[in-house]
């Protein structure tokens, strides 16, 4: 299959250009994605007051616990097509298509019912404080309506960059977002409808963003051509995404289940604390998406490059991605860090809450860069259709290590009244569990060597 003139060549060539080229647009995508959130708390925080920004704040993780299960098989969507694409299978790479696109359809709609039905019951198993815990619930229910749009975008999204296209799934997500960020102006300024406001423009953005990406396959020519007759599940191609796919959802939702503990936990801290919490973790979510962009390189590019049997070039793809987390993660860590106070000041006035927010800042942000090394090393595991040893690598050392650390150190006298002996179980966890990758990624690819001289 020809790649189009906007297409990345992952196979040929130097790797750090491209793979830079390949990863500016995913991360300018995952940092609209993350303004869909921003712009509901940055409304909700200046208009609504700083108890409906903790409510929106103390739903993230949860909402991450219902989706991030299904938002992994995307990833071994991507997986699979890029190997079908670096293979020149195309008849593989349109079956990946459309099984993709119909567990998009199962996946958004399973989310949505569970969403619905059990939500508001987590709120309360999660000690999420009684005078937002109403508020949150509205959110909650008005979100989850709008998971099947989300579904079906990320994987459509994950087939166009299988084949090097990341420009338009950025120019989709632009117009969503400019749409979201008008619609809470309307819905909570104008209207005055609080949370219940901000969640209804989070759910028709995301119905905008996969309505383009949808059309955009279904015009598209070869074969990523989507026939909308043609939807069904493929067994071979369903085989090849949930190999990979299944096993960095589990691990993602069982991050989100250490998550939703850090949250419980960060609960009982009142709702301060929980409001500088939900501002802290948006300004540092934005260091691990643009982080994330090259997680999601070194997945395609790698995925390609097995494909074609180009194995030589494996080591060269992860020493670019380490080289862009370690220079980016540094500089944005600090840059948030040092002007943390400020930027706080965009999600509330209130002093209390943003120095609530700058201990996040310390304790998680400047040391992000760690936790996109750990994930670079992990998405050139998982383009190499490994995924079951980095999930149970991950499981052990970061949630594991994440549990153990809240119900010990955190319930020492003198530890279990500063929220910070909470914070800093993240860094902790990255240093372990990359070290812990990393001598699975030598193991996995002295055993690929020897496969292919073997051959």
């Amino acid at each position: 299959m020809a790649a189009g003139r906007a297409n990345v060549d992952m196979l040929n060539g130097p790797i750090l250009r491209p793979f830079i080229r390949y990863s500016i647009p995913i991360m300018l995508s995952g940092i609209l994605q993350l303004l869909f959130n921003a712009a509901d708390v940055v409304v909700v925080g200046r208009f609504a007051g700083d108890n409906a920004l903790a409510a929106v704040g103390s739903t993230g993780s949860l909402c991450s616990l219902f989706t991030n299960l299904f938002i992994g098989l995307s990833v071994g969507a991507n997986v699979a097509a890029a190997r079908a694409c670096g293979a020149r299978d195309d008849a593989g790479l349109g079956r990946v298509v459309h099984t993709s696109v119909s567990l998009g359809l199962i996946c958004g709609g399973a989310v949505t019912l569970l969403g619905l039905l059990f939500a508001p019951q987590i709120l309360h198993i999660m000690d999420t404080p009684k005078d937002i815990i109403g508020l949150a619930a509205v959110y909650l229910r008005i979100y989850f309506l709008g998971m099947l749009a989300m579904m079906l975008y990320n994987f459509g999204a994950a087939i166009l960059r299988s084949i090097g296209d990341t420009r338009r799934p950025l120019i989709y997500l632009t117009i969503a977002g400019v749409i979201n960020v008008i619609l809470n102006l309307i819905f909570v300024v104008a209207f005055r409808m609080s949370v219940a406001g901000v969640a209804l423009a989070t759910v028709i953005s995301q119905c905008v963003s996969a309505a383009l990406v949808i059309i955009c396959l279904v015009r598209s020519e070869g074969a990523i051509h989507l026939d909308i007759r043609r939807l069904r599940i493929e067994r071979e191609a369903l085989a090849g995404i949930v190999r990979v796919g299944l096993p960095a959802g589990i691990q993602s939702t069982i991050f989100s289940i250490s998550n939703v503990l850090i949250q419980s936990a960060i609960n009982s801290f009142g709702a301060i604390t929980v409001a500088g919490n939900s501002a802290g973790s948006n300004i540092d979510s934005f260091i691990g998406t643009a982080l994330g962009a090259f997680y999601q390189a070194v997945v395609s590019f790698t995925g390609q490059n097995c494909g074609a049997k180009k194995y030589h070039r494996l080591w060269r793809i992860l020493g670019a991605a380490v080289a862009c987390d370690l220079a980016l993660g540094i500089a944005m860590g600090v840059g948030v860090w040092y002007f943390g106070e400020p930027l706080l000041g965009i999600y509330t006035d209130s002093e209390a809450v943003i120095a609530e927010g700058m201990i996040r800042l310390a304790c998680v942000g400047l040391p992000h860069a760690l936790g996109g090394i750990m994930d670079s090393v992990v998405g050139s595991l998982r383009g190499m259709g490994r995924s079951v040893s980095p999930m149970l690598v991950s499981i052990l050392g970061v949630c594991g290590f994440r549990l153990v650390w809240i119900l010990t150190v955190c319930k020492l006298p003198g530890f279990n009244d500063n929220v910070a002996m909470v914070y800093i179980s993240y860094p902790i966890s990255w240093t372990l569990t990359l070290t812990m990758h990393f001598l699975c990624l030598i193991y996995e690819l002295r055993r690929l060597r020897r496969g292919a001289a073997e051959a």
